[in-house]
């Protein structure tokens, strides 16, 4: 295929609007007019655009969530404009005329060559304690030292700061408040550039004090710069996200469930499981032992009625690393780093065959 947008209505009005964008940006666009015409063509442009027209079409139509999908609407449509963007897995909204100039980048940057899609994953823990938060750390550092482009984002704004955790809290670069009024497409290449790192391994986190409020164009801005620029993105969401995490989790290919081997836990787990399949697509299991009452993993899966994704223990080490900084050292190695290193491999099988074809 040679077009790199695709532009599904059937208005007439914002297809003449979308296709003069087009060619202001010097991007070939196709135009699909329902939901078949679009199921042909839905996986390959760089960018597709999506009238309010045919959002209830598509929404039934259940084509798979992809990056890079944009809700477009005319002055005057603002009903329920979020919740509809949401159903067909949206991750931006633009107004015509009053984003025209947003779109015309959005579709410039389409004509960009690209290495593909990186993989989204949140990580929530079912209570306090869970784990969660190292777990997703963990997870980050493993993806980055078998040479993944791995970024691992604080989703949490009053959980005290990812960065501490690796010893970055020093470390120059952008935090969330440096994000969050931004409007109209991130460059990926700018925002690796600006994020403290260790390794291969790039952090956003919050800056110390009272948390700034980001706006939703700027969390969905950087989730779409995310998956462009990193080959895996980990998010760290609690346990009552605002929208940042919602909109985290309505972008994640998997999200993973932590939780105890405690009855408690697995009780608290199943109302929460419930209102994030209600959020997320694909939602899995984890289970942190040791079991104080002998709870085995699969008894707390068959509560949960979720699949069982793995099991580790509690690392006695973690404790004293989080609060030295240090967390990058003690997940060397390990029953949790063991397990990030089995979902790596089924997360982002290509760095496996690039590892056997290497050795």
């Amino acid at each position: 295929m040679t077009s790199t947008a695709l532009i599904v209505t059937d208005d007439l009005a914002i297809t003449d609007g979308l296709q003069r964008l087009a060619a202001a940006a010097d991007a070939k666009a196709e135009i699909a007019r329902g939901a078949d015409e679009a199921r042909a063509a839905w996986h390959w442009p760089g960018l597709v655009l999506v009238g309010l027209d045919l959002v209830e079409e598509l929404a039934a139509a259940a084509l798979p969530r992809r990056p890079a999908v944009v809700l477009v609407t005319k002055a005057g449509d603002t009903t329920d404009i979020y919740r509809k963007a949401m159903e067909i897995g949206a991750q931006d909204v633009a107004v015509l005329p009053d984003d025209e100039g947003w779109l015309i980048d959005a579709l410039a940057a389409s004509t960009e060559p690209s290495d593909g899609w990186g993989t989204t994953v949140c990580v929530v823990g079912a209570c306090g304690g869970a784990g969660a938060s190292a777990f997703a750390t963990a997870l980050g550092l493993t993806a980055s030292r078998a040479g993944a482009q791995t970024l691992l984002i604080d989703g949490d704004r009053f959980g005290g700061g990812l960065d501490l955790l690796l010893g970055l809290e020093q470390q120059e670069g952008a935090r969330w408040p440096d994000l969050a009024e931004r409007r109209g497409r991130l460059s990926a290449a700018t925002l690796r550039e600006a994020l403290p790192r260790t390794g291969e391994l790039s952090v956003l986190s919050w800056r110390r004090g009272e948390p700034v409020p980001v706006t939703q164009e700027a969390v969905l801005s950087l989730l779409d710069a995310a998956v462009r620029g990193f080959d895996l993105v980990v998010v760290d969401v609690p346990r009552y996200p605002d929208e940042t995490g919602r909109s985290a989790l309505r972008a994640a290919d998997v999200t993973y469930l932590a939780v105890p081997a405690e009855v408690r836990a697995t009780v608290a787990a199943d109302g929460l499981s419930a209102a994030l399949r209600r959020e997320t697509s694909d939602l899995r299991l984890v289970v942190r032992g040791p079991a104080p009452g002998g709870l085995t993993p699969e008894v707390v899966a068959k509560a949960l009625d979720m699949p069982l994704t793995g099991v580790f223990e509690r690392d006695r080490r973690f404790p004293t690393a989080i609060e030295e900084g240090d967390l990058g050292r003690v997940t060397r190695r390990g029953p949790l780093t063991d397990l990030c290193a089995d979902l790596i491999a089924d997360l982002l099988p290509q760095l496996v065959t690039q590892r056997l074809e290497a050795a």
